[in-house]
């Protein structure tokens, strides 16, 4: 599964050909949860709060690269990186 970012130990990820709507999977020490694209929430899995927020304010901030990588997967293609909220 392509890594499209990592900050503050926050492992972002998106599979090719993944089932909708679009969402990024995100795993933080132990934690793993779905994450929906479009609002940043949650979906399913749990993550500390803190996480979720952070994850939350860069889905919102990044969403276009990230709707862009997710009609990349549905295609197959190459992801491209996405900055991370700790600007690495």
């Amino acid at each position: 599964m392509p890594t499209l970012s990592i900050f503050f130990g926050i492992i972002i990820r998106m599979w090719h050909d993944d089932h909708p709507p679009p969402h990024i999977h995100v795993e933080y020490q132990g934690f793993e949860a779905l994450v929906d694209i479009a609002n940043g929430r949650v979906k399913s899995g749990d993550l500390p709060r803190k996480v979720a927020s952070i994850v939350q304010e860069w889905c919102l901030v990044h969403q276009q690269e990230l709707q862009n990588n997710w009609l990349r997967a549905q295609q197959f293609e190459p992801l491209e990186r996405i900055q991370g909220a700790d600007r690495d």
